[in-house]
């Protein structure tokens, strides 16, 4: 097996300056400002852009109609749930108080039969 062979150093420093001014090349060869290709490479990347922005923003639009149609829909449901406990208060308030006119006719009625088995009774003492 032989050795590997090295350059010598002429030839590397040959082959580096040689690269060096291929890549120079490449750069000063790159398109300007005024070339249309890349105008039209830009144009086309703007477009691009900003049809991009117009989609993310109506998918925003739709999603805070979105949100905005559901806190709604949750404060309706809400308002009508606190109707229904304020009809059921309501009824239970009336309940109470039919009970307590029910409770007090009541009471007036035996108040006003005890008054007069005892008027009568009185009546029989004195008669």
């Amino acid at each position: 097996m032989g050795k590997f062979k090295e350059a010598p150093l002429g030839d590397r420093l040959g082959s580096a300056a040689a690269a060096r001014q291929a890549a120079l090349a490449r750069f000063q060869a790159r398109a300007t400002e005024d070339d249309p290709a890349l105008a039209a490479r830009r144009a086309v990347r703007q477009a691009i852009t900003a049809a991009r922005t117009v989609r993310l923003a109506e998918r925003e639009a739709e999603r805070t109609a979105q949100e905005a149609a559901r806190v709604v829909q949750e404060a309706e449901a809400r308002a009508a749930e606190a109707r229904q406990r304020e009809a059921a208060a309501a009824e239970e308030v009336e309940r109470a108080a039919e009970a307590v006119r029910t409770n007090a006719a009541l009471q007036a009625d035996q108040k006003a039969a005890r008054d007069a088995r005892y008027a009568a009774r009185k009546a029989r003492q004195r008669g």
